[in-house]
C-alpha cells in the first residue's frame, strides 16, 4: 500500500511512524509546503526548551526509513490537488495543522502594536512568513491575552535575561530586537479565573523562577480557592496551590527590586484596543470585568457591566490557533475549525483521513498529538486489513505526483537536501555559540541546496 501524509509536523510524522511500524509493506510519502520539516517542533516550541525538540531525532529515523520519503517545498491544494493525491495513493492523510489564529473580533485589533501570539512566536522561531514582523518593543508594558502555555512562553521570552537566550536557537534578528527592548512589565489576562487557566505547572514554575523577573499575583484573586480545589484532579490542585503560594509569598527576596515583573489578571474580557491620539498605535486595552457562571472547566465568563482600562503599548493575543480549509474538495467544519471525521476517517470521502490539530482542534501538547495520530494510523491499518482500502489496484505514488509537479514547475526538496540545510544551520550556530542559527528565508535554503 502507498500512503501519503500531508504535513511534516508531529501529527504527520507520528502517523507515518505508526503505519511503517505496524505494516511491513507500506510505503509512506510525506509532503510539506516549506523546504524544512518538523512543523511546530521547529517553529512553535520555545527556543529555551531544547529538550522538547528531541522528538526530531525519532522523526529523522522515520524519514530515513527506506519505506519513507519526504517531499518539501510542495504546497498541497496549489502545486498538487487532493484529488490528484487520491489517484496516486491508496490512502491520503491530512495532517497540516493549524496555520492561522483566532481573532479577537474587537475594535482596534488591527492597530500597530497588536500582534497574534502565532505571528510573534513565528518571528522569534524563524518561521519564514513571520520573519519581517518587526514588533515594536519600545514600550514598558506588554499585555498578553490568554492563559495558556504559549502566553507564558511569550512572557518568558520578553522578560528573560539575554545571556539565557543567547545560548538558544532563537533567531539572530529577534535576539537583536530583544536586546533593545524596553518591555519590563508583562500582564497575562484571562476571561475566567485561576481555576480555568490552561497552562501547566512546569511552565508556571519556570516563569516564577525566571531570574530578574518578579511575579505579581493578587492574593484576593485566590480567596477561598484552597477549599475549592481539595477534590480537584491532582494537576489542577498542584497548579492552583503554586499560584496561591506565589501570591502570598511576601519574602524579602520577592520584594527585592527585580528590574522586571509579570503578573496574572483574571476575569477580564477585552472589549477594545484603545488608540493613541493620532489613531495609529495601541495605548491600552479596555476590558469588561466578568463573573463566572458554572464550575471548573465549563465555567462561562459573563460581563458584569464594569470596565477597566489597562495601559500598554504592546498587545499579544494568545487565544488559540485555527485550522483553515485546504481546498473546496475537502469537507471542512468552519464552525469548529476541523475536518469532520470519525477516528480520523474523513466523513464521506473514503481513503481520505486526517490527524493532529486539523482533526481535533488546536489543543494539547506533542504527546496528545502522538496518541491522536496513532489513532488515525490505526484506522488506516484497519481499513487496509478488512479491505475497505483496495490494494489490489496498484498506485503509482510519487511517480504520478512527480510528473504533475514537474509540469507545474515545482521542484521538491528531499530529506537529504534538508540535512544539508540542517548542517549549515548547525555550523552557523556553532560559530555564534548557539545550537543552531536558523535560515529564515526559503530562497536562501533553496540556493544552499542548489535548487
Amino acid at each position: 500500500p502507498r500512503v501519503c501524509v500531508v504535513g511534516s509536523g508531529p501529527a504527520g510524522f507520528y502517523t507515518a511512524q505508526h503505519i511503517l511500524k505496524h505494516h511491513g509493506g507500506a510505503q509512506v510519502d510525506i509532503y510539506e509546503k516549506l523546504p524544512v520539516p518538523f512543523g511546530l517542533v521547529r517553529f512553535g516550541v520555545a527556543p529555551d526548551h531544547p529538550e522538547v525538540k528531541n522528538v526530531i531525532n525519532a522523526f529523522t529515523q522515520t524519514a530515513r526509513s527506506e519505506r519513507c520519503a519526504y517531499y518539501g517545498n510542495v504546497t498541497v491544494g496549489r502545486d498538487v490537488m487532493v484529488a490528484e493525491l487520491r489517484q496516486a495513493y491508496h490512502a491520503v492523510v491530512l495532517s497540516y495543522g493549524a496555520e492561522d489564529n483566532r481573532v479577537l473580533g474587537i475594535p482596534g485589533e488591527n492597530l500597530s502594536g497588536v500582534y497574534s501570539a502565532r505571528a510573534f512566536v513565528g518571528w522569534y522561531n524563524g518561521l519564514p512568513e513571520n520573519r519581517d514582523l518587526k514588533p515594536d518593543l519600545s514600550c514598558e508594558t506588554a499585555l498578553i491575552l490568554g492563559h495558556g502555555n504559549v502566553a507564558l512562553d511569550i512572557a518568558r521570552i520578553l522578560l528573560a535575561p539575554l545571556h539565557l537566550l543567547r545560548k538558544t536557537d532563537i533567531t539572530d534578528s529577534s535576539l537583536a530586537a530583544l536586546a533593545c527592548s524596553k518591555v519590563k512589565r508583562v500582564w497575562l489576562v484571562g476571561r475566567r479565573g485561576p481555576l480555568q487557566v490552561a497552562f501547566t505547572i512546569k511552565e508556571l514554575r519556570e516563569m516564577i523562577n525566571l531570574p530578574g523577573a518578579r511575579p505579581v499575583l493578587n492574593p484576593a484573586d485566590f480567596t477561598g480557592l484552597e477549599s475549592a480545589v481539595k477534590d480537584a484532579p491532582r494537576p489542577r490542585k498542584r497548579l492552583t496551590e503554586l499560584m496561591i503560594k506565589t501570591a502570598l509569598e511576601k519574602t524579602a527576596e520577592m520584594q527585592a527590586a527585580a528590574p522586571r515583573e509579570w503578573g496574572l489578571k483574571f476575569q477580564r474580557s477585552p472589549q477594545e484596543v484603545l488608540p493613541t491620539a493620532d489613531g495609529r498605535r495601541a495605548r491600552g486595552v479596555r476590558m469588561a470585568l466578568t463573573r463566572l457562571e458554572g464550575l471548573g472547566d465549563s465555567a462561562k465568563a459573563i460581563p458584569t457591566g464594569d470596565v477597566e482600562e489597562l495601559e500598554c503599548g504592546l498587545v499579544l493575543s494568545s487565544i488559540g490557533y485555527r485550522s483553515l480549509p485546504l481546498e473546496p474538495a475537502v469537507p471542512f467544519d468552519s464552525q469548529r475549525g476541523v475536518i469532520p471525521n470519525s477516528s480520523g476517517r474523513v466523513e464521506g470521502v473514503p481513503g481520505l483521513y486526517c490527524s493532529g490539530w486539523v482533526k481535533r482542534g488546536p489543543t494539547g501538547v506533542i504527546i496528545t498529538t502522538m496518541n491522536d495520530s496513532f489513532d488515525t494510523a490505526q484506522s488506516v491499518l484497519e481499513d487496509l486489513q478488512v479491505g475497505t482500502l483496495d490494494v489490489s489496484t496498484s498506485r503509482e505514488g510519487f511517480g504520478a505526483v512527480e510528473s504533475i509537479l514537474r509540469s507545474r514547475g515545482v521542484r521538491p526538496v528531499s530529506f537529504s537536501d534538508w540535512e544539508k540545510i540542517d548542517a549549515a544551520e548547525v555550523a552557523r550556530g556553532k560559530a555564534a555559540g548557539k545550537p543552531r542559527e536558523k535560515i529564515v528565508d526559503p530562497q536562501e535554503m533553496l540556493q544552499l541546496i542548489g535548487h
